[in-house]
Protein backbone atom coordinates (compact mmCIF):
# COMPACT_ATOMS: atom_id res chain seq x y z
CA UNK A 1 0.00 0.00 0.00
CA UNK A 2 0.87 3.66 -0.84
CA UNK A 3 2.47 5.86 1.98
CA UNK A 4 0.20 8.78 0.21
CA UNK A 5 -2.12 9.15 -2.40
CA UNK A 6 -3.84 12.00 -4.68
CA UNK A 7 -7.39 12.78 -3.77
CA UNK A 8 -6.87 15.86 -5.50
CA UNK A 9 -9.54 14.41 -8.29
CA UNK A 10 -11.73 12.64 -6.63
CA UNK A 11 -15.69 13.00 -6.52
CA UNK A 12 -17.61 14.11 -3.63
CA UNK A 13 -19.36 11.52 -2.34
CA UNK A 14 -23.35 12.72 -3.18
CA UNK A 15 -24.73 10.21 -0.29
CA UNK A 16 -21.81 11.95 2.35
CA UNK A 17 -24.71 14.22 3.78
CA UNK A 18 -27.49 11.59 4.38
CA UNK A 19 -24.83 10.17 6.37
CA UNK A 20 -24.04 12.73 8.68
CA UNK A 21 -28.14 13.63 9.38
CA UNK A 22 -28.68 13.65 12.95
CA UNK A 23 -30.66 10.42 14.60
CA UNK A 24 -31.98 9.88 17.94
CA UNK A 25 -32.03 6.20 18.98
CA UNK A 26 -35.76 5.16 20.17
CA UNK A 27 -37.28 1.86 21.30
CA UNK A 28 -40.79 0.75 20.10
CA UNK A 29 -43.18 -2.31 19.38
CA UNK A 30 -43.55 -3.51 16.02
CA UNK A 31 -45.57 -6.42 14.39
CA UNK A 32 -44.11 -9.53 13.75
CA UNK A 33 -45.24 -9.22 10.23
CA UNK A 34 -43.75 -6.10 9.74
CA UNK A 35 -40.42 -6.97 11.70
CA UNK A 36 -40.33 -10.16 9.26
CA UNK A 37 -41.17 -8.04 6.23
CA UNK A 38 -38.45 -5.67 6.97
CA UNK A 39 -35.63 -8.41 7.50
CA UNK A 40 -36.49 -10.89 4.39
CA UNK A 41 -35.59 -7.61 2.51
CA UNK A 42 -32.40 -7.17 4.16
CA UNK A 43 -31.74 -10.80 3.20
CA UNK A 44 -32.24 -9.86 -0.29
CA UNK A 45 -30.39 -6.44 -0.09
CA UNK A 46 -27.95 -7.13 2.22
CA UNK A 47 -28.69 -3.88 4.22
CA UNK A 48 -29.75 -3.94 7.58
CA UNK A 49 -32.94 -4.51 8.27
CA UNK A 50 -33.26 -1.02 10.36
CA UNK A 51 -31.43 1.00 8.10
CA UNK A 52 -34.26 -0.29 5.48
CA UNK A 53 -37.34 0.72 8.18
CA UNK A 54 -35.21 4.20 8.38
CA UNK A 55 -34.77 4.51 5.11
CA UNK A 56 -38.64 3.85 4.35
CA UNK A 57 -39.64 6.35 6.91
CA UNK A 58 -37.01 9.36 5.89
CA UNK A 59 -38.85 8.46 2.30
CA UNK A 60 -42.59 8.96 4.16
CA UNK A 61 -41.69 12.17 5.35
CA UNK A 62 -39.68 13.29 1.97
CA UNK A 63 -43.24 12.63 0.04
CA UNK A 64 -44.92 13.96 3.02
CA UNK A 65 -47.23 10.05 2.70
CA UNK A 66 -50.40 10.12 5.09
CA UNK A 67 -51.84 6.82 6.70
CA UNK A 68 -54.50 5.07 4.56
CA UNK A 69 -57.18 4.29 7.85
CA UNK A 70 -58.92 0.99 6.34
Amino acid sequence: MREEYDFSNAIKNPYAQKLKAEKQQVTMNMNTSTVTYFKNMSAQTNIPYQNLINLYLDECVREEKKLKFV
